[in-house]
């Protein structure tokens, strides 16, 4: 088999990254062509995205790209979910809210006095995220003027081909697709006064959304498809999991950690829903049965307040060997509190959590970051041990995916909370994810995501982490 090769757009909530994918027979490895930043940018009416300077730095990338691999064959995109941009007669109407926006607390008050949670969950299967789609959309004043709202990676495919579509994947994060036949549930959208007109055509990842328009293909270097890939990140990342067990758990951390199984079967339950366990969908139809875990979100604001008081950059590296060094108890804290998730001082509003709970703040940051890690592993272990009883799957491996595999001090710390041997890797899983559904589509990779992985596992070894004592 011939080395072929692809473009990955990969958008996190805190950077961005084009990669050339390769892949052919017992290949398949990543070249990263460009990393540019990405996060939230303070307007008069709240938190929004920098979304001109993304798509510029997305087009420059694929440019690079081509120019260092001219055998490219397609561009897949994924990113973050739940954000959006409003569109009409082709045009950007403003700059994509930030899912940390404040302005979602109202739009959840609304929805749920017209649709109770109970109700939207056994429709939707969507666990409770106050910054869920539709909570936005109830909220946001230009709907009324818009023709189509799309997601991040369905916009930046319609600024590349000037085709309108919505990835089955991403889609299924906005709480406004039925999780039983995974089609737009345009009936509770009337309900909550979202206009039917804005939801685009679904597509299932593999699908050619269209080919470059002229004037970026002579910009690029090349007239190429954009094809569909599981758009949300998390459905690219679950992709190149190396999952040889039907019992296996996986973890895909980076500022979350997406803690969950793969199902055929969604768990529609009173218990499921209390345990605000959601059925977002993934590649082939199948279910991502998860919980979100604030995951490195919690250390990297951290740091970034610590940097801001000594005015330098701190080695997050040898942070990290101290805080393995720290041999006393630390306490723990509720990583999912709410008053975690906005920017801005959080060793403050941790240290007020455990201190809320009767307990003394590390003096030292190495204690400190201790602390943040085990609270992160202590949550990661509860979630998967609460998947397994929703699901009735015992779970034998967790597999821990993304940029969260490069911190032993958190895999042996899942591992030892857990008491199940955590396997590491691979970083790039999302990106890798994105690669296979590409080449998949091109004829160039396994028909069956079992096949897929096994690539994986044969390409990227990962690294076992066995629980202690």
């Amino acid at each position: 088999m011939s080395v072929r090769a692809v473009a990955a757009v990969d958008l996190g909530a805190t950077s961005g990254r084009v990669m050339i994918g390769r892949i052919g027979e017992g290949r398949l490895e990543l070249e990263l062509v460009s990393r540019f930043p990405n996060g939230p940018v303070e307007r008069d009416d709240g938190l929004h995205w920098d979304f001109s300077a993304l798509y510029e730095h997305v087009v420059a990338g694929l440019t690079e790209a081509v120019r260092r691999e001219p055998a490219i064959e397609s561009i897949g995109i994924d990113s973050w979910a739940v954000d959006y941009g409003l569109l009409a007669d082709g045009a950007l109407l403003a700059e994509p809210f930030h899912y940390r926006d404040s302005r979602t607390a109202r739009g959840v008050a609304e929805v749920h006095d017209i649709v109770p949670f109970a109700d939207l969950y056994a429709r939707d299967g969507l666990q409770f995220l106050p910054f869920n789609t539709l909570y936005q959309y109830r909220v946001d004043e230009r709907i009324a003027d818009a023709d189509v709202a799309l997601l991040i990676p369905d916009l930046i495919a319609f600024l590349l081909t000037g085709v309108s579509a919505a990835e089955r994947t991403n889609a299924s994060t906005t709480g406004l697709l039925g999780v039983d036949d995974g089609e737009w549930d345009t009936e509770l959208a009337s309900r909550i006064g979202i206009p039917s007109r804005i939801l685009p055509p679904l597509i299932d990842p593999g699908a050619v959304i269209g080919s470059l328009r002229p004037d970026l293909a002579a910009r690029i270097g090349a007239d190429l498809p954009v094809i569909a890939v599981g758009s949300h990140d998390t459905a690219s990342a679950v992709v190149a999991v190396p999952m040889t067990s039907p019992s296996a758990a996986y973890i895909s951390c980076g500022t979350w950690g997406l803690v969950g199984l793969e199902l055929t079967e969604p768990v529609l339950t009173d218990a499921a829903r209390e345990a605000n366990f959601t059925h977002e969908l993934g590649v082939d139809g199948r279910y991502r049965f998860l919980h979100n875990v604030t995951g490195l979100w919690l250390l990297s604001e951290s740091v970034r307040a610590w940097e801001g008081e000594d005015g330098a950059s701190i080695d997050l590296a040898e942070l990290l060997a101290a805080a393995a060094a720290v041999s006393d108890g630390v306490p723990l804290f509720d990583a999912n509190d709410p008053s975690l998730s906005a920017p801005g001082d959080m060793p403050a509003r941790i240290a007020a959590l455990i201190q809320a709970d009767g307990a003394s703040v590390p003096t030292s940051r190495a204690a400190f970051a201790r602390s943040i890690v085990e609270s992160i592993a202590a949550a990661f272990a509860a979630t998967v041990r609460t998947a397994s009883a929703l699901s009735g799957r015992d779970v034998d491996v967790i597999h821990l995916v993304g940029g969260g595999s490069l911190n032993a001090l958190l895999c042996q710390a899942t591992a030892d909370r857990s008491g199940l041997p955590v396997l590491a890797g691979p970083v790039e899983a999302t990106a890798l994810g994105n690669v296979l559904v590409q080449a998949r589509a091109l004829g160039a990779a396994a028909a069956d995501l079992e096949g897929l992985r096994a690539l994986v596992a044969a390409t990227h070894p990962v690294r076992r982490f066995d629980p202690r004592g």
